[in-house]
Formats: structure tokens, C-alpha cells, sequence
């Protein structure tokens, strides 16, 4: 008997956090594959702050889905690369329907990839300025049923260090999502098969 790991139900399928129980095939590979993993590359801590700033107001499915739109009209999220977007090149993402056309949140996308690039000069990575806020150690809060929180006083202290260094689009609750998305804070459900026992 082979376990079903789609559909989420039946004898030998994977129990997933409830978030991701029942959902699509790309929000359950996105579950099982990169939520609540560490993740020390630079490009892919951009790459899921920028999305994550982006889903303010919106699902995650939404924003998931428009991921490839999104590496495309980023530049492959190289922020070197998308400081330098001028007024055109702005005004150009705001005829693409493959991202969501914000005005607030495209500027802040170039906004961050500036601040993001001070904070690399800065500390030399900025792997090593995020997960200096946990002493390089996933926060792991298997939680057993109850409810998943929307902010912590990690993201409170995180976000506002952000909101300091001139990031936008990094309020406490935005941060929370971007911790766990990147693994600084692992949040699986003990019930979910990724969650530690």
C-alpha cells in the first residue's frame, strides 16, 4: 500500500499542519518542502520576505501561485539587481498581471533590496544578521492543537529592528509569517508528520 500524500485523508496519508491538510499539490509540496525548514541562502531569504510583504492583505495561496511571476519580474530576487529598478522599470511591474499590481508594495520591494543590501555590508550576510536574533537555532514550537500565534515578541523585537533599518512591509505579523516561512521559527503541528515528537 503506497501512503497518498496529495489529498491529505485516508489510510497511510500524511498528516500535515491543518493549514496545509486538504489544500493544492503546490501549497502541500510548499508545506512538506520549505515551510518551517532553516534556510541560510541569502537569495531565498529575500526571495520569502519580499513574498511574504506581498501577501499583506492576501492568501498565501495568491501570492504561492504567483511565485514564478514574481521570480521573473524580480530579477530571480537578486536584490542587487532590484535596487537598481527605476521609475520605468516600476512602472512597467505595475502593467504585470503575473504580481500583485501594488504600487506600495512594488516600491517597497526596491525599497528592501536596498536596506537588505546594507544589512549584507553590514554583518556579511544577512543569514548571519537574521538568526543572530536566535542564536543561530530554530525556535521550535511543536504545538499540540492549539492555535498558531500571529505575532511573537521575537517578530515584535525582529520587525522592529527591520522598521529601523528602513524595510517596509515588515510589520509583526508579516515577520511571524517570514520566521516561520524561512525555518527560523519551526511551527509544524506535533500531529503533522514533520513535527518533532
Amino acid at each position: 500500500m503506497t501512503a497518498r500524500t496529495l489529498t491529505g485523508r485516508g489510510i497511510g496519508a500524511k498528516r500535515r499542519c491543518r493549514w496545509a491538510q486538504g489544500a493544492d499539490a503546490d501549497m502541500q509540496r510548499y508545506h512538506d518542502e520549505e515551510w518551517g525548514r532553516p534556510s541560510h541562502d541569502d537569495r531565498h531569504l529575500f526571495e520569502m520576505l519580499i513574498l511574504e510583504g506581498a501577501q499583506a492583505g492576501l492568501s498565501w495561496s495568491t501570492i504561492l501561485h504567483k511565485r514564478a511571476g514574481y521570480r521573473k519580474a524580480f530579477a530571480g530576487f537578486a536584490p542587487r539587481k532590484v535596487a537598481r529598478f527605476d521609475a520605468r522599470r516600476r512602472a512597467a511591474l505595475m502593467r504585470n498581471p503575473a504580481i500583485v499590481r501594488n504600487r506600495l508594495k512594488i516600491e517597497s520591494t526596491v525599497t528592501n533590496a536596498g536596506a537588505y543590501l546594507a544589512v549584507q555590508r553590514e554583518f556579511g550576510s544577512f543569514d548571519r544578521y537574521l538568526w543572530s536574533f536566535v542564536g543561530g537555532r530554530p525556535v521550535v514550537k511543536h504545538r499540540l492543537g492549539s492555535a498558531v500565534p500571529a505575532r511573537t515578541a521575537l517578530s515584535d523585537r525582529i520587525a522592529k529592528d527591520l522598521a529601523r533599518r528602513g524595510f517596509r512591509f515588515v510589520g509583526t505579523t508579516i515577520v511571524y509569517a517570514y520566521l516561520q516561512a524561512v525555518g527560523v521559527v519551526d511551527d509544524h503541528a506535533r500531529s503533522c508528520f514533520l513535527g518533532r515528537q
